[in-house]
C-alpha cells in the first residue's frame, strides 16, 4: 500500500522488517528490490536482486534480468527458463483478457495477414506455432492449416490451448532449446514470443531446418532503432535492431517477403513499436534478395507496407 501510494521509501523500510523474520523470502527481496528502484536508490536495489539469486538458483523471479536492465550483468542471450514458465503459469488465467482488453494486443491478427497478403490462396499441410500461449495464434490460423503444433513452455498455457482444441498436438518446451525433430513443416509462426529471447540465432537455425523450401516463417519483435543486436528493457523483454533480423534471417536463407512496422500493443498507456516480419525458405536455385547484403532493406522492396 505505501507503494501504491508513492511511498516507496517506507514500503523498503517495512519490507526490510519483514526480511528480519524471513530471510530466505526469495520474493520478498525481489519486491524490495522494485520499492528502492522506484526510492531512485540503485545501488540498494541491486544488492536486494543479487540476493534473489543467491536464495534461488533458477531465478524465477527474474532478478537476474534486472540486474542486466541496468547494466549491472551481461545482458543474457535469454531470459532464465523458471522465470518464463513461472511469470505465464501465473498469468495463465488472466492472459486473455489482460492482454487483448487492457493491453490491445494486435499480434495474431496482424500475422495472419501478412501471411494472407502474401499467400492470399494457399492452404497449409503443417504448421508449427512457436510460443503458442492460450492459443490466440492458432485460432487465427485454423481455417486454413490442415495440422498445427503448438509448443509453450508453461503447462497453464498449454491447458488453456487445450481446452480450445484448436491444435492437433501440443508440447511443453523452451524456445529457447527448441527441437523441431517433426517432418517438414511448411509454415512457422511466433507471435510475441522472441520478446523472452536475446539471441535468436539458434531458433532461426532450428526453424530453417523444419522448413521445407518455400515453407512461411512469421513472427513479431519489437524493435529499437539502435545499434545494438538486441537489448533488455525495463520491462524484462528483449528489443532487437531490424539490422539483426535481417541478418539472421540471410544467414539462414530465407528471402524477406514482407516487413511491416506496427504498433504491437500498449504498455502503460504507450504504443509498444514492433515489426511483423514474413519470409520464405529460399528454395533450390532461387534468387534471395536478401544476397547482395542487409542493406537491401532500405531499397522500396522492403519498406514499411501498411
Amino acid at each position: 500500500m505505501l507503494h501504491e501510494f508513492g511511498e516507496p521509501r517506507a514500503a523498503a523500510d517495512l519490507m526490510l522488517q519483514a526480511l528480519e523474520r524471513a530471510p530466505a523470502w526469495a520474493a520478498g527481496f525481489f519486491r524490495l528490490g522494485e520499492f528502492c528502484e522506484a526510492a531512485g536508490d540503485l545501488a540498494a536495489a541491486a544488492d536486494a536482486w543479487r540476493e534473489v539469486l543467491r536464495l534461488d538458483d533458477g531465478d524465477r523471479f527474474g532478478a537476474s534480468l534486472k540486474l542486466a536492465a541496468f547494466g549491472l550483468m551481461p545482458t543474457p542471450d535469454a531470459p532464465p527458463a523458471g522465470y518464463v514458465e513461472s511469470l505465464f503459469d501465473a498469468y495463465a488465467p488472466t492472459f486473455e483478457s489482460a492482454l487483448v482488453e487492457r493491453l490491445e494486443y494486435r499480434v495474431p491478427g496482424l500475422i495472419a495477414e501478412a501471411i494472407q497478403t502474401v499467400r492470399p490462396q494457399a492452404a497449409f499441410r503443417h504448421a508449427v506455432d512457436l510460443g503458442c500461449g492460450t492459443g490466440l495464434m492458432g485460432e487465427c490460423l485454423r481455417g486454413r492449416v490442415s495440422r498445427i503444433d503448438g509448443i509453450d513452455l508453461s503447462h497453464s498455457m498449454l491447458q488453456k490451448a487445450a481446452d480450445k482444441r484448436i491444435y492437433d498436438r501440443l508440447d511443453q518446451c523452451d524456445v529457447a532449446r527448441l527441437d523441431l525433430r517433426v517432418a517438414p513443416v511448411d509454415l512457422v509462426v511466433a507471435a510475441d514470443v522472441f520478446v523472452y529471447l536475446g539471441d535468436l540465432g539458434p531458433v532461426f537455425a532450428r526453424v530453417a531446418e523444419a522448413l521445407e523450401p518455400g515453407g512461411l516463417f512469421a513472427f513479431s519483435i519489437e524493435r529499437h532503432a539502435n545499434a545494438d543486436e538486441y537489448a533488455i528493457g525495463a520491462s524484462l523483454r528483449f528489443t532487437h535492431s531490424r539490422a539483426y533480423v535481417a541478418r539472421l534471417l540471410q544467414e539462414h536463407r530465407f528471402a524477406v517477403l514482407r516487413i511491416d512496422e506496427v504498433d504491437l500493443r500498449r504498455d502503460r498507456g504507450e504504443p509498444v513499436a514492433g515489426l511483423v516480419v514474413t519470409a520464405e525458405r529460399s528454395r533450390e536455385g532461387m534468387h534471395d534478395p536478401l544476397a547482395a547484403g542487409i542493406d537491401l532493406l532500405a531499397a522500396s522492396a522492403l519498406r514499411p507496407q501498411s
